[in-house]
């Protein structure tokens, strides 16, 4: 792992493959650590023949975090965005792509496939259309468009993303909310099982823990908007990937992406949630690849895979 200046601050960064081979950039989404990629994801993808970059996002794991800038204030923020007051972010979702630029330029990469999950995918969405000479195509995972009037999260869903540790001084109390989290907003078809992801929630903790850094992203989603401009502009190939059981990021936001990107393809995975299970990992991988290598037709229409 290497921590980088990119943008003015320090970012953390960790690469795998042969730096000679083409460059794919992965973004992890809200609060997540560049250790949230799936281990057999970064490794597939290494395999295929790419240079594979993670990082982890300003304000999350070892990467600066912007305490200087508070704790915002969630609820009074979420009204403002209903009534359209203007927003004083501590930062931008396109600050975070302009991060990531600087990931690439302090790797010495002039271009690179960018895939995105979640926030990562509307980070990713920003890097192609601000950036169009850095990308080479974009894949875009469990994302949004940000465009007002698309459904939000189920209540349920909503309400453990906005819950807290019984004991937030307790590291077991912390793990056992960022199970519940995955519980709910996982792949109803393709579960984890509960060791694994108390194992895996605990590593993350273990590694660095941020609640006002999500906070002020989350703030940063918010104050994004409706990103359809902006999506209009991307000229690199795109791929959308959604979950037809999303429930903190519901289908219809994968799909409106897609609309808004010219010549995106859909590719809406039945029994997929919010997450990268193991059992969709060679899917995933058979996508990313066909799309960066130029091997998908283009096109608008909505292809499911359904679970074998």
């Amino acid at each position: 792992m290497a921590i980088v200046k990119a943008n003015g601050i320090r970012i953390a960064c960790e690469t795998a493959g042969d730096p000679r081979h083409p460059a794919l950039l992965l973004i992890m989404g809200l609060g997540m650590q560049l250790t949230a990629w799936p281990d057999d994801l970064v490794d597939g993808l290494v395999e295929q023949g790419f240079y594979v970059i993670r990082m982890d996002n300003r304000d999350s794991g070892l990467s600066d975090k912007f305490d200087l800038a508070g704790t915002p204030n969630l609820p009074l923020a979420f009204l403002k965005t209903m009534v359209r007051w203007p927003l004083k972010p501590a930062y931008t979702l396109g600050d975070m792509a302009a991060d990531a630029v600087g990931v690439l330029d302090a790797l010495g990469v002039r271009q690179a496939h960018v895939v995105g999950a979640s926030m990562g995918g509307m980070i990713a969405q920003l890097l192609a259309a601000d950036h169009p000479e850095r990308v080479l195509s974009l894949t875009s995972i469990m994302s949004s468009s940000g465009r007002r009037g698309l459904p939000g999260p189920t209540r349920k869903a909503r309400a453990v993303l906005l819950g807290r540790p019984a004991n937030p001084a307790d590291p077991q109390s912390a793990i056992e909310q960022g199970v519940k989290v995955f519980q709910v907003i996982g792949s109803p078809a393709y579960p984890t099982p509960e060791k694994q992801l108390r194992a895996r929630t605990e590593r993350s903790i273990r590694r660095n823990v941020c609640p006002a850094g999500v906070a002020r992203q989350m703030v940063a989603i918010a104050a994004s908007g409706d990103r359809s401009a902006q999506l209009a502009r991307i000229r690199a190939p795109a791929l959308v990937i959604h979950g037809a059981a999303d429930p903190l990021i519901p289908l219809a936001c994968g799909l409106d992406t897609a609309r808004r990107i010219p010549g995106a393809r859909i590719e809406v995975i039945e029994g997929m949630g919010h997450d990268l299970p193991a059992q969709l990992i060679e899917r995933l991988l058979a996508l990313i690849e066909a799309h960066a290598h130029g091997k998908m037709s283009p096109d608008s229409t909505a292809r499911l895979f359904e679970k074998q």
